[in-house]
């Protein structure tokens, strides 16, 4: 999903956003002969995600300079460590250290988060797994932060699988109700599961116990309790007996998903893990050359 032409894509608008005549600072203050080192170095523990995107912003703005990746995606690292290290012309090491720091922070910022809520259900079966609430352009590298910080990926778009939520199920029974073609829940989502390629998968989210039954009989293949308490989530996954996958969604937090996960759901979404993961703290130390 994360590929580089994506990559060069969204980072050389992000550049052409930040100097789009160029940098009139390097450019009247650094002499165009001047050479300069930066080490990306933390300032607090994290998880390492978007290497390749930090090294294209300095890519794309001079191709001579050079960045070496000193850990790997995914790492840990410790406050101090170095993250990488940039040389090249002076100029453009200055003139593209914003955006690839910015981000370089934001993906370390989501894959650090993802992993804290991995480490708290390490001890179960339950997989952590993002939503569609991404920066709208940008959920492919977030996606690929979540990947970083062990989590895994939902459905990347509305196009990859179908995924019924409360008001899907309100337009669909009404719809049929009143073209009076079916009477029941079940039955409609049979009959758009008929109307499906067979390889698509279905996804149903439920608010409350009493509708589990009527999305297993349509041979749904993923169901959603949305919102339930932690002894409603309990006799949920009882009354599924692996029928189904099993989604947990609503109300999860850090101090909640432990809680969430042992009551034996397959999947715990989090939509915390895009939407409101802040932006890791590092920084690019740089040291200039005289020409």
């Amino acid at each position: 999903m994360l590929n580089r032409a994506t990559i060069d894509r969204v980072v050389a608008a992000a550049l052409e956003e930040d100097a789009p005549w160029g940098d009139l600072t390097s450019e009247y203050l650094i002499v165009e002969t001047a050479s300069a080192r930066a080490d990306l170095v933390a300032r607090e523990r994290g998880v390492f995600s978007g290497g390749e995107v930090f090294a294209a912003a300095f890519r794309l703005t001079d191709p001579r300079i050079e960045v070496q990746l000193v850990v790997e995606d995914g790492e840990w690292f410790e406050p101090g460590a170095v993250l990488a290290v940039v040389t090249g012309p002076a100029r453009g090491v200055l003139t593209a250290e914003r955006v690839g720091l910015n981000f370089v922070q934001r993906m370390s910022g989501t894959a650090t988060l993802t992993g804290q809520y991995v480490a708290e259900v390490v001890h179960t079966k339950a997989r952590i797994a993002d939503t569609r609430k991404t920066t709208p352009g940008l959920r492919a590298f977030e996606r690929k932060a979540v990947r970083d910080g062990g989590g895994r990926n939902h459905r990347h778009s509305l196009s990859d699988a179908v995924m019924a939520k409360d008001n899907h199920l309100a337009v669909l029974t009404r719809s049929a109700i009143d073209g009076g073609w079916v009477a029941t829940l079940t039955d409609a989502l049979r009959a758009a599961k008929n109307r499906l390629p067979h390889t698509a998968h279905v996804e149903v989210e439920v608010d409350r116990l009493e509708q589990i039954e009527p999305v297993l009989a349509a041979g749904i293949g993923t169901i959603m309790l949305d919102n339930f308490s932690l002894d409603e989530l309990r006799a949920g996954v009882a009354q599924v007996a692996g029928r189904a996958t099993v989604e947990a969604s609503g109300g999860v937090s850090l101090e909640t998903v432990r809680a969430i996960a042992e009551t034996g759901v397959d999947v715990i979404s989090v939509g915390a893990l895009t939407h409101s993961a802040r932006a890791l703290d590092l920084g690019l130390d740089v040291r200039i050359d005289a020409p």
